[in-house]
């Protein structure tokens, strides 16, 4: 009996991650197929006439195993994967990816939809319903259910490629990352680290029974090295090994792994009437098409640039004056910037880690979403988790009703990629009266605790995990009908409102007063702290604004343009920068060959919409600023307009309601001091 097939007999149905084996999952992939498959073909033989129940709301609950069974999969390879795993993920994938298709390109249920979809003015459907029926309508038409078989036969073999070299992309970029390291035995080189990341680096190094000290490519090792390593030398090496991943002609190499990715994904746009990869993603979002991304990027980068250039300006004079450096590098960025941060405000991270005791913080964002959200956070010791490390929660409403499950995973592992995000492993929907309440997993790198100190979290971190914190109400306090709907299921360029509005609060006395105690004495940070922290925001602002406004012009450059003439990726990137850049080029760097976000993740032709999504926030928390930060009423808007909501309604009118208008960017460019 295979337990991922099962009901699974665990408190509030939560995955049994113990009772798991490897060996289960690729059975129970292929049940899961197999269980999907006669749901739709229940559908498509269904003697009825189509209508919204037999065919749109049965489609959109088919395959509620097999989903189950690829969240918890795939969320594991992402977070304590090993080589077994990756080697289930590389079998898996192209048969999830012919099984999309097989649905996709299914004529039978097409015409069943648009039968549905060809009357639906005189169907009286609610707003969701609306919603439902158009995705699923485009989810068919976007996907090549019109061509001809000859060509759907080709798209099926376009998508089969991709998933598994985005795959092969993922693996590559972290079988580097773990590769390298910087061992160092002369304790002069440790000048000017702060003791915490001494103290893991040492601890690394025990672990592998090693003399001296240890740092790695994870974020936790590689950014305080790079902020306050003194040794130029070896900030330079680390950096040279950080920019090299997957640039290096080894067998990790990415580059004609991202060339493929680019040219197919144009082939498959082309296919389906496209002119480009960012015109068929760009037609499901806010922004609509790549002219529009571009101009947004463009008015922005207007902006930022001559300030961007000022402060590059203001940070080379500064090293200069400092230390005699003539020309400033990328592996001098981090470091002159902390010192002149800390002239300038006197400020710095290890000044202000001992009040963010990782605890702390963590309670202070459930305080906060108590305050604002009426829920409540309560640790539980009786629900299964797949690591050790893991926290698990049930998160309560005022009625003393289960609103959520969450599970929080905050420390770095060989297992776990880098970076920060938020998954799910069930979500929300109603089916048969039942309010199916989600379960909902962040999951972080964030510094360890020692043998001497708790985790103690730079004030990046602390924006971090309000931000993930934020994605996770979105999926928590998610209630609509349909779970392709629910929670964080909307346009990508919204997704990031929710987490985005939520780092607001970090910068807030009455919020910061709720968590940042001194982990020793328990005494509230001193409002100068507060006050500088909220100064030095927009420090470097126009340079972090362009470091941005570069990752989303790249992706346009891979993603809006024929790809075909490419033969470089070194080259094209450099063309993709001229507009942006500040520091000289390092030869022996790539930005494409690591970034994740685009090729592995889900953010290609969509870089811009963090930025994107800034705007919203800004707006939409100038209302919360303008009538108290945890004012009731505001809060309930934001609830019922937009958390609620998931995808249930175009992004743009539901951010009307909350906000009574569409949003400016003037609130950011001020929040920003761009103005």
């Amino acid at each position: 009996m295979n337990i991922l097939t099962q009901k699974f007999n665990t408190k509030h149905d939560t995955a049994p991650f113990s009772q798991i084996k490897n060996e289960d999952y690729l059975p129970a992939f292929q049940e899961g197929i197999a269980s999907a498959k006669a749901e739709i073909n229940a559908i498509v033989n269904n003697p009825s006439e189509p209508d919204f129940d037999n065919t749109i709301a049965a489609l959109s609950f088919s395959g509620e195993m097999l989903e189950r069974i690829s969240s918890i999969f795939f969320n594991l390879h992402s977070a304590e994967t090993n080589d077994e795993i990756q080697k289930i993920a590389q079998e898996v994938s192209p048969l999830l990816s012919e099984f999309g298709n097989d649905v996709r390109l299914n004529k039978e249920l097409f015409e069943r939809v648009k039968a549905v979809y060809d009357k639906r003015a005189s169907l009286n459907l609610t707003p969701e319903q609306a919603t439902l029926l158009e995705k699923k309508y485009k989810g068919f038409s976007r996907n090549g259910a019109n061509l001809p078989e000859d060509k759907k036969t080709k798209l099926r073999e376009i998508d089969k490629e991709l998933s598994k070299l985005s795959l092969q992309f993922g693996e590559n970029v972290l079988a580097e990352t773990n590769a390298f390291q910087l061992h160092i035995t002369d304790e002069k080189d440790l000048s000017g680290l702060p003791e915490g990341a001494i103290e893991g680096a040492r601890e690394m190094a025990m672990t592998q029974e090693k003399e001296g000290w240890i740092f790695t490519l994870d974020y936790p090792s590689y950014v305080p090295f790079m902020t306050y390593a003194d040794n130029r030398e070896l900030r330079k090496k680390l950096a040279l090994a950080f920019g090299a991943k997957g640039f290096q002609k080894n067998e990790f190499d990415n580059q004609e792994i991202v060339l493929l990715i680019v040219k197919l994904r144009h082939e498959r746009a082309n296919l389906l009437g496209y002119k480009s990869h960012a015109d068929f993603v760009l037609e499901e979002r806010m922004a609509e098409s790549p002219q529009k991304v571009r101009d947004f990027l463009g008015e922005l980068l207007e902006k930022a640039k001559p300030a961007a250039q000022k402060e590059f300006e203001q940070l080379t004079q500064f090293a200069k004056e400092l230390d005699g450096i003539d020309v400033l590098q990328k592996w001098d960025g981090a470091y002159y910037s902390e010192k002149l941060k800390q002239k300038l405000f006197n400020l710095d991270d290890e000044k202000l880690k001992p009040y963010f005791q990782l605890e702390k913080v963590l309670n202070g964002a459930f305080t906060i979403a108590g305050k604002l959200y009426s829920i409540r956070f309560e640790e539980v010791q009786d629900i299964d988790k797949y690591h050790k490390d893991v926290r698990t929660y049930e998160v309560k409403d005022e009625n003393d009703e289960l609103t959520a499950i969450f599970y929080a995973d905050f420390f770095p592992r060989k297992g776990k990629r880098n970076g920060a995000w938020m998954t799910s492993y069930k979500p929300q929907y109603i089916k048969d009266g039942v309010n199916e309440r989600p379960h909902v997993s962040i999951v972080c790198n964030f510094t360890k605790p020692t043998e001497t100190k708790p985790s103690l979290l730079t004030f990046n971190e602390v924006t971090t995990l309000f931000h993930e914190f934020g994605h996770a109400l979105h999926g928590m306090l998610a209630n609509t009908v349909y779970p392709s709907l629910s929670g964080t299921s909307v346009y990508w360029d919204f997704v990031e409102l929710p987490s985005q509005v939520m780092e607001n609060w970090c910068y807030e006395p009455e919020a910061l007063e709720l968590f940042a105690h001194h982990y020793k004495t328990g005494e509230m940070i001193p409002m100068e702290y507060i006050e500088k922290i909220k100064e030095s925001a927009s420090f470097q602002e126009g340079m972090a604004t362009l470091r941005q406004l570069s990752f989303g012009l790249l992706d346009m450059g891979w993603h809006s343009l024929d790809p075909g003439s490419v033969t470089d990726v070194k080259t094209f990137e450099l063309e993709q920068f001229v507009s942006t850049q500040l520091y000289p080029d390092v030869a022996e760097n790539a930005m494409s060959t690591a970034f994740s976000h685009i090729f592995q993740g889900g953010y290609s032709s969509g870089y811009y919409s963090y930025k994107w999504a800034e705007v919203l926030d800004a707006d939409a928390f100038e209302l919360f600023q303008e009538k108290g930060i945890f004012d009731a009423e505001t809060a309930r808007l934001f609830k019922e307009h937009i958390l609620s909501k998931g995808g249930t309604e175009h992004p743009m009118e539901l951010y009307k309601r909350f906000r009574g208008q569409e949003p400016k960017p003037d609130a950011l460019l001020k929040r920003a001091g761009l103005l």
